[in-house]
């Protein structure tokens, strides 16, 4: 007799949905949890080391006084090694922030622009070509680029514009754009492409020209993918280290024009730490920096995660 209430139909499906698992894929699903938690524990420990590390500025040790949060964030006086040291991280963010948003200024439209190109307008041979260069450059080593910006860009800027030096953040953003560019293109290109044909068979059945289609159907249905694409982007810039320490300029200051020097986070870091006594007040300062980089970098990451989630409700 059949039972009623879990009809044959039910008992199949909940059999399919719940199949039994041979040793070997328990095994595997095991291996693969196990990474999984692993990776996620490594990332809460550093999470842990850093901030631990960081917080011990702010909190008088073997007799010395900790630094305030407002003289740490609002004061823009860099000065670790003077007799009164002074740790004010104002200065660092704000060239951290100004050369990483004019880069993405730069690099956004160039990249969403390749996406298009590669996605919609270029032929099959051209693709062939274009995408790898593209990819190509990304693996241009950071360092390679930063000597080019401090033997070729800096002169040039400096003998075309007059300027005092052609290390500033200007020359910065150049190079951190061209680092951005392929991940943004790349990314931009793999959400354009996930349109679905049929979307766009419907627009042109509709009447709708080529680039009508591109403007008003293939780019309102990417703006999750693209918005994720330009923001990830934007962090590939903020965390780059050597290039903006060779081009930056190295200038602890609040920078006021695309010509002035700046000193980001990354720079700093990679200047300072391997000569930094441990355990002292500078070493401290320099966990606290990097503090304040990884809590930029997630709240970018964390933007990302929202637009995409917003764009795609909105589509």
């Amino acid at each position: 007799m059949t039972d009623e209430s879990h009809p044959p139909a039910a008992r199949d499906r909940g059999t399919l949905l719940k199949p039994k698992l041979s040793p070997t894929e328990k095994g595997a699903r095991f291996f693969f949890l196990v990474c999984a938690i692993s990776a996620l524990g490594q990332m809460l420990l550093i999470m842990v080391f850093l901030f631990t590390e960081a917080g011990r500025l702010f909190v008088s040790l073997d007799g010395e006084k900790g630094v305030s949060l407002g003289e740490f964030f609002l004061s823009q006086d860099w000065y670790p090694t003077y007799p009164s040291p002074s740790y004010g991280a104002l200065a660092l963010v704000a060239g951290s922030l100004s050369v990483t948003l004019l880069s993405i200024l730069l690099a956004g439209p160039l990249g969403v622009g390749l996406a298009i190109y590669l996605s919609s307008m270029a032929g099959r041979r051209s693709r062939e070509w274009l995408k790898p260069a593209i990819e190509l450059l990304a693996s241009i080593p950071s360092v390679v680029l930063g000597f080019v910006g401090m033997v070729a860009i800096a002169p040039f800027l400096q003998n075309a514009l007059g300027l005092p030096s052609g290390l500033n953040i200007l020359n910065a953003s150049l190079f951190l754009a061209v680092m951005a560019t392929p991940t943004v293109a790349s990314l931009g290109e793999d959400a354009l492409s996930a349109v679905p044909q049929s979307v766009q068979d419907a627009s042109y059945a509709l009447g709708a020209t080529h680039w009508e289609t591109i403007w008003k159907v293939i780019l309102p249905a990417s703006l999750s993918g693209l918005s994720t694409a330009v923001i990830l982007g934007l962090g590939r810039a903020l965390g780059e280290t050597i290039v903006v320490l060779m081009v930056a300029g190295g200038a602890a200051q609040i920078p006021l024009s695309l010509f002035d020097s700046a000193r980001p986070l990354t720079s700093t870091l990679a200047a300072e730490m391997g000569e930094t006594a441990i355990g002292s007040a500078h070493y401290h300062a320099l966990f606290a920096l990097g503090a304040v980089l990884f809590v930029l970098t997630l709240a970018f990451n964390l933007l990302a995660h929202y637009l995409g989630k917003y764009w795609r409700r909105k589509a």
